[in-house]
């Protein structure tokens, strides 16, 4: 009786604990497990549980309420097609029973009800996720429509033509981009804005040089006949007359001067010279000039070697430095400066100083040692043609040394002030 009651005691236990884990076998099948990368999880040994010969008998054990099933989980938004998450291996709630020896002299032992398996709560579990690599992404669920990469490992590149990149966006790399699905976006030649004319044959003919070459000016023969000075003035013993002249001909390099100067008072020529000069230029328009003077008065006539410079200073001053060595031995300086100021295109003021030295007295000439004579005048011309200009001027002259005491002694003025007017004129 007693062994009847105790198998009807198990039998019923083994019914309760059935109950229990169905619930929780079923809550576990929810899970969709089929799309976890997981390994499958073999069910653990059931341990062999020895019995004892001789038990005691313990009390009857109280009948076990079935747990609750645990709720089933939404696992629909997780990405468990991408996640590999071990699963912790599920102990076996209870183990099979193993029926014990029937022994006549043993006394039947109750066994403990098995506990219920716990129902598993997937949101307080913190499992670690492993990193994603770029070839296991399911991009086909993400809805970004990638291919698959190929066998070789390489990435391929992303098609933006199907996304929403926005135009103002701060892409990372715009490498393998495909630019012509992006609207407004040209990666081929384009043509010019403004497009190339065609050569006609006009334009070739213009790039032709001429066939005949025009003959430079520097290599030709010049020429020029300048009468700086040709005025009068009204005199004590007459009316006066001085004239004072150049003339050139040859190339910017070379060239044949000829200068003269004089003056005549009351029709008797006071002093008269004439000098025939070979220039050579040295720089740019500066001219070393060598040759001959002839004086023919005052006095008896005389000849002297020449040497000196012509040329444009700075400031536009127009200089003239001559040295002369007489066949008498006499030695003479002679140096003229003027310029030309521009009032207007026509009106011209032009200042002029000439100053005479010589080296030593000569009383048939009436010449003292050193600074000999000095003028100063300036000039008002108003050039009706380029050519031909006539002027009005004041000039003012003085004798120095022995050249005044020569003229005080035969009653000449040594300063002389004058109002000229003349022309000046060249070809």
């Amino acid at each position: 009786m007693n062994t009847s009651l105790a198998l009807l005691r198990v039998c019923l236990l083994s019914a309760a604990v059935s109950l229990a884990v169905l619930p929780v076998q079923a809550s576990a099948q929810e899970v969709d497990h089929s799309k976890m990368n997981m390994p499958a999880v073999k069910p653990a040994p059931a341990k062999k549980v020895p019995v004892a010969k001789k038990a005691a008998p313990r009390p009857v054990a109280k009948p076990v309420r079935a747990a609750e099933p645990a709720p089933a989980m939404d696992h629909s938004g997780m990405g468990h097609s991408t996640m590999q998450m071990p699963m912790p291996a599920a102990k076996p709630t209870s183990a099979p029973n193993k029926p014990a020896s029937r022994k006549p002299a043993a006394k039947p032992v109750a066994k403990p009800a098995a506990k219920p398996a716990a129902a598993i709560d997937h949101s307080t579990m913190q499992m670690p996720l492993p990193a994603i690599q770029p070839e296991s992404v399911d991009h086909a669920a993400m809805g970004h429509d990638m291919p698959a990469p190929e066998e070789s490992g390489q990435p391929v590149p992303m098609d933006h033509s199907t996304l929403g990149v926005p135009e103002s966006g701060n892409a990372p790399s715009m490498q393998g981009m495909d630019h012509a699905a992006m609207p407004g976006m040209t990666m081929g030649p384009t043509e010019p804005r403004t497009p190339i004319p065609t050569l006609t044959e006009a334009d070739r003919a213009a790039a032709v040089p001429p066939a005949v070459r025009h003959a430079v000016h520097d290599n030709s023969i010049q020429s020029l006949v300048l009468v700086n000075r040709l005025e009068a003035w009204n005199a004590d013993g007459g009316a006066g007359l001085l004239w004072e002249g150049q003339a050139w001909i040859g190339s910017d390099l070379n060239r044949l001067w000829l200068r003269s100067e004089g003056e005549r008072v009351g029709g008797r020529t006071e002093s008269a010279d004439l000098e025939v000069l070979y220039g050579r230029s040295v720089a740019p328009w500066w001219d070393v000039v060598i040759g001959m003077r002839h004086d023919f008065k005052p006095g008896p006539s005389q000849d002297f070697a020449a040497v000196g410079v012509i040329g444009l200073a700075p400031q536009k001053f127009e200089i003239g430095a001559t040295a002369y060595i007489g066949t008498s031995g006499q030695t003479a300086l002679r140096i003229e400066a003027e310029r030309e100021l521009l009032l207007t295109n026509r009106l011209i003021l032009q200042p002029l100083i000439e100053a005479n030295l010589y080296g030593r007295d000569d009383q048939q000439r009436g010449i003292g040692s050193g600074l000999s004579t000095m003028e100063a005048g300036l000039r008002l011309r108003y050039e009706v043609a380029r050519e031909f200009a006539p002027y009005i001027g004041i000039v003012r002259e003085r004798a120095f040394g022995g050249t005044a005491d020569a003229r005080r002694a035969e009653g000449e003025a040594i300063n002389d002030t004058r109002l000229v007017a003349g022309f000046r004129f060249w070809f």
